[in-house]
């Protein structure tokens, strides 16, 4: 009764070799490896008692025959003060030892560790944590060897000047309440991110422009939440003829980054109906969740993520779908106390707290643009 470490398994490749993937369909099912039969050697196996783990970054490479062999047990990414803890139970003292400075007892303060795990790293897990605390010890570790001072107690200015320039900015979320601009939530296998949707309108013919590398679930996403306004146009003030003289153009900054999933679906409404209502989004609320056509709101994955993005953004409220509530379970409670979560069934939830009042400037841009609109037509019917 063995174990047997499949490590790293949704890196499996198909080619005209063959398909690993094919064979572990037998050697994972119980109810048949119990006489697996190596075609090379032609000698059947019992391999009924071995304990196999695997393990994966992503399951979408899996094959679904493969994935349905397995049991799947997923890790999520650690808080900020679990990283903290595991830096100063674990990794410090491992790296003080390997750089020989085990009789120094050098000391990390609370502040220097949370900038080296925001504006240093970017990771679910710590391995980079680690890498980084090692830098700066090998860093000491030369002073100490070239006679020069060294610090016992490694403060937040000390990480800057040992690690130089911060690879991560630390606040990425909108600083002002604007219009158009709304803050969504992603997940990643790097953890939860923030995302900026930015949506602008331009005189045209009623064009939709995306840009921002957007995968073909978030263009649909996209799609959707125009439906929605233009269904609901008259609750809003929007004038119909608007979606004929003028063209939207959504875009999501960092267009390197491709980008998926349904789950911007109420940020892309949310920053469409602020453009064309001329009403600030208020830059205090994060969002995450699917919208439909008649504006309610579906469940999304990866919550935790998301919510600890938001933190690490410094956001104060973060909008859930209702149906997500269950997943709170999983997000720990010193995050919850920082950072508010509102559930919400519709997009007139989301509106009514993060839409501010109504832009009452007759001057103001789009509403001059409409007036020129509304004369020149005028003109042109009474020309013919």
């Amino acid at each position: 009764n063995p174990v047997f470490m499949l490590d790293e398994i949704d890196k499996l490749g198909a080619d005209f070799r063959g398909d690993p993937s094919a064979a572990l369909l037998e050697v994972l099912d119980p109810e048949q490896n119990h006489a697996f039969s190596d075609h090379y050697l032609e000698v059947p196996y019992d391999l009924s008692k071995v304990l196999f783990i695997c393990t994966a970054n992503d399951l979408d490479p899996l094959p679904p025959a493969l994935l349905d062999r397995l049991e799947v047990i997923e890790f999520g990414s650690y808080t900020e003060e679990e990283k903290i803890a595991i830096s100063r139970q674990f990794l410090i003292p491992k790296q003080i030892e390997a750089h020989g400075l085990k009789e120094e007892r050098i000391e990390f303060e609370t502040p220097a560790l949370r900038t080296l795990i925001h504006e240093y790293t970017y990771e679910a897990g710590v391995r980079n944590v680690d890498r980084e605390i090692a830098n700066v010890l090998r860093k000491i570790a030369r002073l100490k060897a070239e006679g020069k001072r060294y610090p016992r107690r490694v403060t937040a200015k000390q990480i800057g000047r040992f690690l130089g320039p911060a690879p991560f900015d630390e606040m990425r979320a909108n600083e002002t309440d604007e219009v158009g601009v709304a803050t969504g939530l992603a997940w990643t296998p790097f953890g939860g991110d923030v995302l900026t949707i930015e949506v602008a309108v331009v005189p045209g013919k009623g064009n939709l422009t995306l840009t921002g590398s957007l995968g073909e679930v978030m263009q649909e996403s996209a799609q959707t939440a125009l439906s929605y306004l233009r269904g609901h146009a008259d609750d809003f003030g929007v004038p119909n003829d608007d979606f004929e003289t003028f063209d939207i153009h959504v875009h999501l900054p960092e267009g390197a980054v491709p980008k998926d999933g349904p789950s911007a679906g109420i940020t892309l409404a949310t920053a469409m109906i602020s453009a064309f209502t001329e009403r600030a989004v208020n830059h205090d609320f994060a969002m995450t969740g699917e919208v439909t056509l008649r504006g309610k709101i579906l469940p999304v994955g990866g919550v935790k993520e998301k919510v600890l993005a938001a933190r690490r953004a410094r956001l104060k409220s973060v909008l859930l779908p209702r149906q997500n509530e269950r997943d709170l379970v999983d997000v720990p409670a010193e995050v919850r106390e920082a950072v508010e979560i509102v559930l919400i069934d519709t997009m007139q939830d989301v509106l009514s707290r993060v839409l501010g009042p109504a832009n009452a400037d007759p001057n103001s841009r789009l509403t001059r643009l409409r007036r020129e609109r509304d004369e020149r037509d005028k003109d042109e019917d009474e020309a013919t």
